[in-house]
């Protein structure tokens, strides 16, 4: 007997202002899946990599050398790649849509293929662009290259 297959369709935000000039997030919600909100970048959050690092050059390295350090009052990466992992295992049996940021795509797919946390840093997803994991019984795998009119790929 087969088990429900899960079909989540991350979608990820369009570049807003603030990302472009690289400046961190606030760990933006996502209605209906309280698991895939953004990384909280704790007092981070509104500067720049750069203003961070010219401030204080070992949490940045230690932030992206390391997936358990997490900014002062945010959350690491690795806890975010549980997170992600734990909204992802509790989804119900169907197509899920959630539109969110490029840090939640990173996390679901490490935690999806069971990659290291190191490889988040990565991994680019681009902006309004549609990243696929079907799931069923834990196991989960990753749709890669789909079509930009978004249509389905034929089957071969």
């Amino acid at each position: 007997m087969k088990t429900p297959l899960i079909r989540v369709h991350l979608v990820r935000l369009p570049l807003d202002a603030a990302a472009r000039q690289g400046c961190f997030g606030h760990a933006r919600p996502c209605p209906g899946y309280e698991g895939l909100r953004g990384l909280d970048t704790g007092e981070w959050a509104g500067r720049t990599l750069d203003e961070v690092a010219a401030e204080d050059p070992a949490a940045v390295h230690a932030w992206l050398t390391d997936p358990g350090y997490a900014p002062p009052g945010g959350e690491s990466v690795g806890a975010l790649i549980a997170r992600v992992g734990a909204e992802l295992a509790g989804l119900a049996a169907g197509t899920h849509r959630a539109v969110v940021e490029q840090a939640v795509v990173r996390a679901a797919v490490v935690h999806a293929l069971d990659l290291p946390a190191a490889a988040f840093w990565r991994l680019d997803v681009r902006p309004e662009s549609v990243t696929t994991l079907t799931g069923r019984a834990g196991r989960w795998n990753l749709l890669v290259g789909r079509p930009e009119d978004g249509s389905q790929p034929e089957r071969q």
